[in-house]
């Protein structure tokens, strides 16, 4: 637990500094203790230089940042429940079992933009979960790990919406529902 916060303390202002000299200059000290010294008294910073009209001219415009991407969103809870008991099915699958990280990569992009071109909402991608390795306590799946970095970076971005790991029967977590965002903006 953390200590309790205290209130910023307010500066004075000229006027209440004033004040406040002058009501310390009527108080006598306490009998054995000294007067504190004098603080220094601060100088008013200079007024800023004006700028030349000259300078302002040759600084360009900063150029507007393009605006960012939503958060990729999760898969809705009714549409994951319908894949769940098998009422809803997915639109397509790519499977990158035995596929090299730069060949799984270039698999998964052209594969969203064909499934987005036909007009596919919701497609699987399965990783597979990663067969064992030598050292048991090492990681274990490449490209398990890499599909859900992939989706969001930016050259995906507009073609995701969202994505979560599949139900058991469609791999569990070897495998992505993959939400695609609609063809001509949404």
């Amino acid at each position: 637990m953390s200590a309790p916060r205290r209130p910023r303390e307010r500066r004075l202002t000229p006027d209440e500094r004033r004040l406040w000299a002058e009501i310390a200059r009527q108080v006598t000290p306490l009998q054995g203790r000294s007067l504190p010294p004098e603080p220094p008294s601060v100088p008013e910073p200079p007024p800023p230089a004006p700028v030349r009209a000259t300078m302002a001219r040759a600084v360009p415009a900063a150029a507007r940042p393009k605006p960012a991407l939503p958060p990729l969103a999760p898969i809705e809870r009714r549409v994951r429940t319908a894949l769940r008991r098998g009422s809803r099915t997915v639109d397509a699958v790519i499977d990158l079992h035995g596929l090299r990280q730069a060949e799984a990569h270039a698999a998964l992009v052209a594969f969203l933009h064909r499934s987005r071109g036909a007009g596919h909402v919701l497609v699987l991608v399965v990783t597979g979960k990663g067969g064992p390795g030598d050292d048991p306590y090492a990681e274990r799946g490449v490209l398990r790990r890499s599909v859900p970095h992939w989706l969001r970076l930016p050259d995906l971005r507009p073609l995701v919406l969202g994505f979560e790991e599949a139900a058991l029967h469609h791999g569990g977590s070897g495998a992505l529902y993959v939400r695609l965002r609609r063809r001509g903006g949404a």
